[in-house]
């Protein structure tokens, strides 16, 4: 019984399951033709065996019987076969018992965020203690060699004995589920760990910046390239806080831990915006955006990003990371062109569009409204209480004098 309290296992239901076990085994040791009944005494732990001998007329149409008396023929020795079946049984009984507390406990936590030591680490995936009792598994395998099998460890990441790492539950395996288990599921722990899953990031936020936490500062999107980059765009619930300030902390305090649990994997923390082009100039940074175009179709996902001709290179980043990073934050396919070559198409493209791509980098009542004769808005700002700059307020003004048509008028 002391078994039963070191693994959490309800004593009934184990005596149970071990008294099905052995009655299977003694009805076949001891050539049984209608089978046995076994019990056992919680309390000095004796077993005892009953031979079912039938009574009565058998079923006409089935030829089984429906009563049985029950004859004690309990052996004084305990048969070894009958020893090792209930040893066997036991364990089997005890192993599956712990995966279904375990998937009791965990099924519900999928997506949170736990802290665990490391106890061993195989080529194919690492053993990750919880707390005493309940391992987690951290797969790395092979996809090449394994497609079936899933690979949650960060590129170039490696672990040590006893070290501590965080992690997202990612899934919990289910014990008495119908569907083909994977290779060796019986001998692996139930709970599966992901250190790539792009909410790890979230969670650790969470944990750091207590504005996240609390909800006031919102992470509204992921993009991440595990172990090398990812991109964080987020927003403010209150208005008066500045939600990248607030991720970022004093001097970078607060994304340094972030960068430092991840093991130096850099993260940039950006403002989300509604506004399409808006939301896809901040996720290209560091660079700088000269202006965004978004096609005008509420179906479609595609912009065009004009960038300075000296930017255009850390606007697509190393191997074009920085602009697939943006694309999967804001969900936009980004055809991303330098300002030389985008120049006879930003002429050909009507005024509506151009005060669109006007509008991307600087709210439009803060800009100047002149549009030129070839379609093209005034980059200036607008000078206060007006909504022309200080050159076009003048011809504003002139257009607006009202001409007489008096030939004797002075004006």
């Amino acid at each position: 019984m002391a078994l039963c309290e070191e693994k959490h296992i309800d004593q009934l239901y184990l005596i149970g399951k071990l008294e099905q076990s052995l009655a299977e085994s003694y009805a076949n040791v001891l050539h049984l033709d209608y089978g046995a009944r076994v019990t056992i005494d919680p309390q000095t732990g004796n077993v005892y065996v009953y031979k079912r001998v039938p009574k009565g007329e058998p079923d006409p149409e089935t030829g089984e019987y429906a009563d049985f008396d029950e004859v004690d023929v309990t052996p004084k020795d305990t048969s070894r076969i009958a020893a090792q079946h209930a040893k066997a049984e036991i364990n089997a009984i005890v192993r599956n018992a712990a995966r279904e507390q375990i998937y009791e406990e965990f099924s519900g936590r999928i997506g949170d965020i736990i802290t665990g030591t490391v106890l061993q680490s195989t080529p194919d995936f690492t053993i990750v203690k919880i707390r005493e009792g309940v391992e987690a598994e951290l797969p790395h395998f092979d996809l090449r060699r394994n497609p079936d099998e899933r690979n949650e460890r960060p590129q170039g990441e490696r672990y040590m004995h006893n070290q501590r790492i965080k992690a997202i539950i990612v899934e919990v395996r289910d014990p008495n589920s119908t569907e083909p288990p994977v290779r060796g599921e019986r001998s692996r722990p139930s709970i599966v760990i992901s250190r790539t899953h792009p909410d790890l990031i979230k969670r650790l936020f969470e944990l750091e910046v207590p504005e996240v936490y609390d909800g006031v500062v919102e992470v509204r999107s992921i993009a991440r390239d595990p172990g090398v980059r990812s991109k964080v765009a987020v927003s403010s619930r209150d208005e008066r806080l500045d939600p990248v300030g607030a991720c970022v902390g004093p001097k970078g305090s607060r994304v340094r831990t972030v960068v430092s649990e991840l093991r130096g994997e850099r993260v940039d923390v950006v403002l989300w915006s509604d506004d399409p082009a808006r939301c896809i100039a901040s996720a290209l940074s560091p660079a700088k955006v000269t202006r965004v175009i978004v096609d005008p179709d509420p179906a479609s996902t595609y912009a065009t990003v004009i960038v300075p001709d000296d930017q255009l290179s850390l606007a697509i980043g190393k191997e074009g990371q920085n602009a697939r990073l943006a694309a999967r934050l804001t969900g936009y396919h980004i055809d991303i062109k330098n300002e030389s070559l985008a120049s006879k198409v930003l002429e050909s493209l009507p005024t509506q569009a151009s005060k669109q791509a006007s509008e991307s980098e600087e709210d439009g009542a803060h800009r100047c409204e002149y549009v030129g004769p070839t379609g093209i808005r005034c980059r200036n700002m607008a000078r206060p209480g007006s909504r022309f700059c200080g050159i076009h307020e003048k011809f504003q003004e002139l257009s607006d004098i009202p001409v007489s048509d008096d030939p004797d008028s002075l004006i």
